[in-house]
This record gives C-alpha cells, sequence and structure tokens, in this order.
C-alpha cells in the first residue's frame, strides 16, 4: 500500500461530508499540515474549523496560491464555475482532484475550462463511500476505512499527478480502483444513481399519499432500510441525476423491464414464476453481501 504522501498545503472546497471526512483522516493520520477551507456557506465553513477539520477559511483564489493539492468535493454542478474560478492562480506543481459521483461531465468540464497546459495537473476521483447525513457535523475519519476509491485519469492527467492522489486515498483507508470516466459513469448508474432515485421516488410516493401519516407511523426496518440514501442532499443528487442523465434513463428502462416481468407475474398469481424471480434476486443479493463484506 502506497501511503507515504505528507501534504503541506490542502485545499477543500466543500468540506462537509466527503471533504471534512479526508481532513479528518489525513490529520488522524499526520498526513497533512495545513487545511484551507473554502465555500459559499460562511457558518458551515466557521462550524467545520470548530470541529477541527480545517485550519482556516479563505476566498478560493487565495487558497489556491498556497495550495499543494485542492480537494473538489463540492455538487458536481459547480465543477465548471470553481474551475474557471482556481485556473488562474494555480501554481504548475498543484494537483487538483475531486470526488464526484459522476466522471465523463467532471472531465468535460476540465477539458472546456481549464488550459492545455494545467490538463495534467487534474485528476478525477471518486470515493464510494457515503452518508445520509451532510455536513461538517457528519465528517468522520473513518468514512473510508475498507471503501473504494475510483480514479479515472485520463489520457493528459500525468502520473506525478495521480500518484500522490491514490496516497492520499489510501492514507484514509481506502482500496484504489481504476476505470475510464464513461465506463465509470455506466456502472455508477446502475448501482449508485438508480438506487437512490428509486429510493427517492418511493419516498415520495409515500409522503404524497392521502394516509401518509398512517402508513409512516407502521413502517418497520425494511422501509427504513430502503429509504435511508433518499434522505441524501437534494442539490448533490440533482446534479448527479442531470450530469449522467442518459446512463441512469437507460437503467431505468431497464429497471422497468424487470418490473414489468415481476408485475406480471403477480397479475397472472404465477406463483412459481414470481417465487423463480425473488429467489434469484435473493441468491443475487446474498452472494454479493458475502463477497463484499456489506450485509
Amino acid at each position: 500500500m502506497q501511503t507515504d504522501v505528507h501534504i503541506n498545503t490542502l485545499v477543500i472546497v466543500g468540506p462537509g461530508l466527503i471533504g471534512g471526512s479526508v481532513a479528518a483522516a489525513l490529520k488522524k493520520h499526520q498526513r497533512v499540515e495545513r487545511v484551507i477551507g473554502v465555500g459559499r456557506n460562511p457558518a458551515s465553513l466557521e462550524h467545520a474549523r470548530s470541529l477541527g477539520l480545517i485550519d482556516e477559511v479563505l476566498p478560493l483564489a487565495e487558497a489556491t496560491a498556497q495550495a499543494d493539492m485542492i480537494l473538489l468535493a463540492m455538487p458536481v454542478g459547480a465543477t465548471a464555475t470553481v474551475l474557471a474560478e482556481l485556473s488562474p492562480h494555480l501554481r504548475p506543481h498543484t494537483v487538483v482532484t475531486d470526488a464526484g459521483s459522476t466522471k465523463a461531465d467532471v472531465v468535460a468540464a476540465v477539458y472546456q475550462t481549464l488550459p492545455k497546459a494545467q490538463w495534467p495537473q487534474f485528476v478525477p476521483a471518486h470515493p464510494i463511500a457515503g452518508s445520509e447525513a451532510t455536513g461538517p457535523e457528519a465528517a468522520s475519519a473513518e468514512l473510508y476505512v475498507d471503501r473504494k476509491v475510483i480514479l479515472t485519469p485520463t489520457e493528459h492527467t500525468a502520473s506525478w499527478a495521480v500518484k500522490p492522489v491514490s496516497a492520499l486515498w489510501e492514507s484514509c483507508g481506502a482500496r484504489i480502483l481504476r476505470m475510464d470516466a464513461d465506463t465509470h459513469d455506466r456502472v455508477l448508474a446502475s448501482v449508485s444513481h438508480v438506487p437512490h432515485f428509486l429510493s427517492a421516488v418511493y419516498m415520495w410516493q409515500v409522503a404524497s399519499a392521502q394516509d401518509a401519516e398512517c402508513r409512516l407511523d407502521v413502517a418497520g426496518s425494511g422501509f427504513r432500510d430502503f429509504t435511508r440514501i433518499a434522505a441524501g442532499s437534494a442539490e448533490v443528487w440533482r446534479d448527479i441525476f442531470l450530469s449522467n442523465r442518459e446512463a441512469v434513463l437507460a437503467e431505468l428502462k431497464a429497471v422497468r423491464e424487470a418490473f414489468e416481468q415481476a408485475e406480471t407475474a403477480l397479475a397472472d398469481a404465477d406463483a412459481d414464476q414470481l417465487e423463480r424471480f425473488l429467489e434469484r434476486a435473493a441468491l443475487a443479493r446474498r452472494l454479493w453481501g458475502s463477497r463484499s463484506g456489506l450485509r
């Protein structure tokens, strides 16, 4: 495991759950000297500082001019705007990376916003970890332990930039995977974005029912587990769905076809077909749980 990273000045744009957890882990393992927080919410930034996640708060331009590494941990929809603002102040040795849940749009923003000379400095990344909780108070030094982080370096990304980003995440306890941005977005649409979409739609339907209060009063652990992720940040997930719209729509079409098969079996009272459908799903879930350790 390559964990020999030591960052003098780390700038985190958006030190909430994701960015704040990186700061907490690096501070815990003494991998960073100074963390500067940047964001649009002064109260949230001050809270991050009071929690010890960041050491000071600066405007993006001033922070960029001092940074050895910059982590973009704000909603993906703000990527182009943030890159445009930091670009004129970016030093040649500074590594810029992100933690966005979509990658093709982030890469496109890099190409559209940064001058070509700065393309090698950007390392697209996505930690497969999170929580329905938000804000600096949700940050944890243990959030990334034994979790996966996907790096999607482009043909222009420099190897000298990839190395410290890999080491950063490994210092947080994560395991590194690599894939191209398009593959990332297609796969994550299936196993991350669509589950959240379905959970949110279902929660909306229940909450909108005339007898919603009665339904929620009797809801138990199954309802809790299925709807937990629907409590996530609406702004963050809005940007994810729009950024990865085509892949999400393709997956929703496939889910709709599977739903129709199961619904037909139920409508026809076809016990054998319904049981086969349920058993295949149950077996796949058990196998995944035993293999991943995420039961």
